[in-house]
């Protein structure tokens, strides 16, 4: 693609349309930028040559001025000699030079124009770089102010985890130390109760001897009576 095929895409694009298309806006744009002024230095440079080449025209047709008055003052003169033939050749030299004047003047309206063109492409290629730029500090602001919501949803998200597992750890410690004391109370009640269920065999062991003894009593006073 030539500078000026690429210049006039560049120009008439639409910036907005081709970052929303972008899957990477920020990378986009650094394109966009990087090409427009890859292409306004190409364009400068093709505008310096153009300058340098109107100078150029510009020198020479001022030499050929120059000279085609030369040629009309040696006409007169040869004239005011009596030699017309001279007058005729320097004349005829004349219209030679400002044919050649001619030329050169019509080379130099096509360089203005040329140069008229270029700046007026020069001026819309640089609005349209400020403008690519623009949306490129746009970008970066809204990328930053995004990358700055996300961490502090983020961040209020972990505070909020990190609150909620600090409330259920507390809550798991507060059951830990109910259940503690509730198997504290129950520390010594199997030996307690054994003990008791011991002294207790032993109280009702000592009851049944005392009646075994009182009924043998009773029978052994029985048995006397009859022996009697």
């Amino acid at each position: 693609m030539g500078i000026f095929s690429r210049m006039t895409d560049i120009i008439n694009s639409n910036i907005s349309a081709l970052l929303d298309k972008a899957e990477d806006p920020q990378k986009m744009i650094r394109m966009i930028i990087q090409e427009m002024e890859e292409t306004l230095v190409e364009v400068r440079s093709s505008s310096a040559r153009v300058i340098a080449d109107r100078k150029t025209a510009g020198r020479r047709l001022e030499r050929l001025s120059e000279e085609a008055h030369e040629w009309e003052s040696k006409a007169e003169m040869a004239i005011n000699k009596g030699r017309e033939d001279l007058a005729r050749a320097a004349l005829a030299e004349k219209r030679e030079v400002e044919q050649e004047v001619n030329l050169v003047e019509s080379e130099l309206k096509e360089l203005d124009g040329h140069l008229n063109h270029l700046s007026e492409e020069i001026s819309q290629l640089q609005t349209k770089l400020n403008d690519a730029k623009a949306k490129q500090k746009a970008v970066m602001m809204r990328k930053a102010s995004v990358e700055h919501r996300m961490k502090v949803k983020r961040q209020t998200h972990r505070a909020a985890l990190d609150d909620a597992f600090a409330k259920f750890e507390h809550f798991e410690r507060r059951m830990d130390n109910l259940e503690g004391q509730v198997e504290a109370m129950d520390l010594g009640m199997d030996v307690k109760s054994d003990l008791k269920s011991e002294i207790d065999a032993l109280a009702n062991d000592d009851a049944v001897n005392d009646e075994l003894e009182r009924l043998k009593a009773k029978l052994k006073t029985k048995v006397s009576e009859k022996d009697q």
